[in-house]
C-alpha cells in the first residue's frame, strides 16, 4: 500500500514539473482575464467625469497642442530639418563596405528609391522538450516605412506521454525608422498580434526596434512588441548578433516570449536573405 502511494505521488510530482507551459498559455488566453476590466472601467469613467467639468479648455488646448506636436515630431520627425530622414534605402548591410540599412543622401555610390525585401529564419532552441522556429518577412517599398511578418511555431514535448503541443504565434506590423543613420537606425511598429491553433484570437501591438552596424560585416539588432489578448499580455523580445556577406547573413541570438502566465527563453541560430 505504501509503495502504491509512493508511484502516485511520485507521478503527481513529475506531471506537475514537466506540464505542458504552451497548453497552459493557450488556456489562460481562451479564458481571459477580465476580472479587473468592469471595475477599473467604471472608475476610470467617474473619475473622468468629475474632473471634466473643472477643466480649463484655454490651458487644456495649448496643452494638446503642444503634447501633439510633441508626439508627432518624436514618432514621425521633422523633415525639414532632419537630413537624415532623407537618406536612402541600401541595396543591402554592407554593400559598400560601411553603410547598415541607410546610406548617406550625398554617398558616391547610390541607387535611388531601392524597393527591398528581407527574410530570416531562426530556430529556437530552450531544452530538448522546448523548440520552435521564427520566420521573418519584411518588404521595404522605399526608406520611409515598411511591412513586417513573424511568424513562430512553438513546439512542447511532454517528456512523459511523448505528446508534442503547438502555439502559432503570428505578429503582422507596419514599422517606422525614426532614426535613419548610416550605422544606426531606431524606430517603432504598430500593428497586430494573432494566437492560433485553437486560440484564434487578436490584439493589438506597438513596439520599438532598432539596428547597430558596428564592425565591418558585423551588426546588432534588437527588437520589443508588446501587445494584450483577452486581457493578458502577449510580449517578444528578441536581441541578435549578425554576420553579413554580401546579400545574406547568419545569426545567433536570444528571444524571450511572456504568453499569458508562462514566460519562455529561447536560444536562437539562423541565416537570412536581401532581395
Amino acid at each position: 500500500m505504501k509503495n502504491t502511494l509512493l508511484v502516485i505521488l511520485l507521478s503527481l510530482t513529475l506531471h506537475n514539473s514537466f506540464s505542458q507551459k504552451i497548453d497552459k498559455s493557450k488556456n489562460e488566453l481562451k479564458s481571459g482575464n477580465t476580472s479587473n476590466s468592469s471595475s477599473s472601467s467604471s472608475s476610470s469613467s467617474s473619475s473622468s467625469s468629475r474632473n471634466s467639468s473643472s477643466n480649463d479648455f484655454g490651458l487644456a488646448g495649448l496643452f494638446v497642442e503642444g503634447l501633439l506636436y510633441v508626439s508627432f515630431y518624436s514618432t514621425i520627425g521633422d523633415y525639414r530639418s532632419e537630413n537624415h530622414l532623407y537618406n536612402p534605402l541600401s541595396k543591402y548591410p554592407y554593400f559598400d563596405g560601411e553603410s547598415g540599412n541607410f546610406q548617406k543622401e550625398n554617398d558616391s555610390i547610390q541607387y535611388g528609391n531601392l524597393m527591398r525585401f528581407d527574410v530570416e529564419n531562426h530556430f529556437l532552441y530552450s531544452n530538448n522538450n522546448l523548440f520552435g522556429n521564427h520566420l521573418k518577412a519584411k518588404f521595404r517599398p522605399f526608406q520611409y516605412f515598411y511591412i513586417q511578418g513573424d511568424y513562430r511555431e512553438l513546439i512542447e514535448k511532454n517528456a512523459i506521454t511523448n505528446n508534442y503541443s503547438n502555439l502559432s504565434l503570428f505578429q503582422f506590423n507596419v514599422a517606422y525608422d525614426r532614426i535613419r543613420f548610416k550605422k544606426f537606425n531606431l524606430g517603432w511598429t504598430l500593428g497586430a498580434t494573432y494566437v492560433g491553433n485553437d486560440v484564434q484570437k487578436t490584439g493589438f501591438s506597438y513596439g520599438l526596434h532598432t539596428d547597430v552596424f558596428a564592425i565591418k560585416n558585423i551588426s546588432f539588432n534588437s527588437a520589443m512588441i508588446w501587445s494584450r489578448i483577452n486581457g493578458l499580455p502577449v510580449n517578444s523580445f528578441e536581441i541578435r548578433g549578425k554576420y553579413h556577406k554580401q546579400n545574406y547573413f547568419f545569426a545567433l541570438g536570444y528571444e524571450h516570449l511572456k504568453i499569458a502566465t508562462p514566460n519562455y527563453n529561447y536560444m536562437t541560430f539562423g541565416a537570412g536573405i536581401y532581395f
